[in-house]
C-alpha cells in the first residue's frame, strides 16, 4: 500500500516564464529573490517584485516557497530581516532555510518553515529537533538511501521532502568549497562557478598523469527517479522536489509534466514499464548530464558520474535563432529578427522571456508580404504565434 498517495510536486523556478512552463503540473514552486540565495544568477525576482510574483503563483493555484538558504554573514543579518519581512507581506506559504538566524526571523513572523537540504538531515532525531523549532517540513540529505529515508519517516511526524530529479552536487549536501578555493566565488553564497564540470587530470606523486575513465572526473550525473515512484511513496516521502532554478522553461515543462503523469499513473494503477521508458526518453530530450538514482539504492560508484561529458548529454539541442522586435495582437503575429539562424515552416520553436514561455510548431512565415516556406539568417520576418509574446523575447529552435 502506498503510504503517501498524494505527494506534492515542488518545482524550482526563477521567473514568470518558468512558472508558466510548469504551472499545469506542479503543486508548488520554490524560488529565490536577489538576496540570500544559493542561486545568485537567478535575480529576476527582487524584494520589490516579490509580492507580484507570489500573486502570480497563487493565481495559478500553486503554493509559493521562498528559498533563503545562503550563508548569512554578520553583515547580511539586515538582509535576512528584510527578506523575511517582504516574504511575510507577500504571503509566501513557507520559507526554505537552514541558518538559525533566518529560522528565528521566519518563526517570529509567523511563517511556515521548511528546513533546507543544506542542513544535511540524516536521522530522525535531527528531523525532530527542527520540528521542535517549528519546522513543518524537512528536506533530507541527498546522500540518504531509500531505506534510511523510510526509517526516518516512520519515526517523525514532520513532513519529508526529497529531491527526485535534477543536478547532483559532488559535495555533501552541496556544501562545496571548490569554487571558493579555485576562483574566490563561494557556492555557499550562491556564486558557484561549477569547477566540478571542468576537465581535470589526475596526477600521481611521481608527476605522471594517471590513467582515468575520462576527463570530467568530478561531474556527477543528474538524479532521475521517474522509474521508482512507488518506492518513494511507500517510503513516506510527502513532497517530490525537482531541482532546476537555472534551467530553461522548456526543461521545467517537460520534467514537471513527466513526473505529474508518473504520479497520476501510480495513483490510478497504470504505472507500467512501458510508460517509464517513454518518460525517460522525454526527460533525456531536455538538458541533462546523464541519469542515475543517486544514493537511493546505495553509494554510487563510477556509474553515478559522467566522465566523458561536461554538460548537456541530450541529443536534442536548443539553438538560438533570433529576437522578437514587435507583437501584433490582432494578427496574432510577431516581427522577428533572425540574428543567429534561419527558420522553416514545421520547425519546432520555443519563445522565452522573463514573462514568456511558448512552445509551438511554425505554421506560417512572411517576408515583405510574401508567404515563404523558409527564411534565412539576417531576415526580418513575420511569424504566426499561438499566444502573445513580447519585445526582446528570444526564439530557439528545438532539434
Amino acid at each position: 500500500m502506498l503510504k503517501s498517495s498524494m505527494p506534492e510536486l515542488v518545482v524550482g523556478v526563477r521567473n514568470l516564464s518558468g512558472l508558466e512552463a510548469c504551472s499545469r503540473y506542479a503543486d508548488a514552486v520554490y524560488f529565490s529573490t536577489d538576496k540570500l540565495s544559493l542561486r545568485a544568477k537567478a535575480r529576476e525576482i527582487t524584494l520589490e517584485t516579490l509580492d507580484d510574483f507570489v500573486c502570480e503563483v497563487k493565481s495559478r493555484g500553486l503554493k509559493a516557497y521562498l528559498a533563503v538558504n545562503s550563508i548569512v554573514n554578520e553583515g547580511r543579518l539586515a538582509d535576512a530581516s528584510n527578506v523575511i519581512t517582504a516574504a511575510s507581506n507577500a504571503g509566501v506559504d513557507a520559507i526554505i532555510a537552514w541558518d538559525p538566524a533566518v529560522i528565528l526571523r521566519a518563526r517570529k513572523a509567523g511563517l511556515q518553515i521548511h528546513i533546507s537540504t543544506q542542513t544535511n538531515i540524516s536521522n530522525h532525531e535531527t528531523a525532530n529537533f527542527y520540528r521542535s523549532l517549528g519546522a513543518e517540513r524537512v528536506v533530507l540529505s541527498r546522500e540518504l538511501s531509500l531505506e534510511e529515508i523510510r526509517n526516518i519517516s516512520q519515526r517523525t511526524d514532520v513532513e519529508i521532502e526529497t529531491f527526485v530529479h535534477g543536478a547532483m552536487c559532488m559535495a555533501i549536501s552541496g556544501r562545496c568549497h571548490l569554487s571558493a578555493y579555485a576562483l574566490g566565488k563561494s557556492g555557499n553564497c550562491g556564486e558557484c562557478t561549477q569547477p566540478c564540470r571542468w576537465e581535470w587530470e589526475l596526477h600521481g606523486e611521481n608527476g605522471l598523469v594517471a590513467a582515468s575513465f575520462g576527463k570530467y572526473l568530478l561531474s556527477a550525473k543528474d538524479l532521475c527517479m521517474i522509474g521508482h515512484i512507488p518506492e518513494l511513496l511507500e517510503a513516506g516521502i510527502t513532497a517530490f522536489k525537482v531541482e532546476g532554478r537555472l534551467r530553461n522553461p522548456g526543461y521545467l515543462e517537460t520534467v514537471s509534466r513527466c513526473y505529474r503523469e508518473a504520479i497520476n499513473a501510480c495513483r490510478e494503477g497504470s504505472y507500467t514499464p512501458e510508460k517509464i521508458e517513454i518518460w525517460k526518453k522525454e526527460l533525456a530530450s531536455v538538458y541533462n548530464r546523464g541519469f542515475s538514482t543517486g544514493f537511493y539504492f546505495g553509494v554510487p560508484g563510477l556509474e553515478g558520474f559522467s566522465p566523458e561529458k561536461d554538460m548537456n548529454a541530450s541529443k536534442k539541442q536548443r539553438r538560438a535563432v533570433g529576437v522578437i522586435e514587435n507583437y501584433y495582437p490582432k494578427q496574432k503575429a510577431a516581427a522577428v529578427r533572425l540574428v543567429e539562424a534561419g527558420l522553416a515552416v514545421g520547425d519546432e520553436i520555443v519563445i522565452e522571456g522573463n514573462t514568456t514561455y511558448l512552445r509551438q510548431r511554425i505554421r506560417s512565415l512572411m517576408k515583405k508580404g510574401e508567404a515563404l516556406e523558409r527564411v534565412e539568417k539576417g531576415d526580418l520576418i513575420g511569424l504566426a504565434v499561438d499566444e502573445p509574446v513580447r519585445k526582446n523575447d528570444r526564439i530557439f529552435i528545438i532539434g
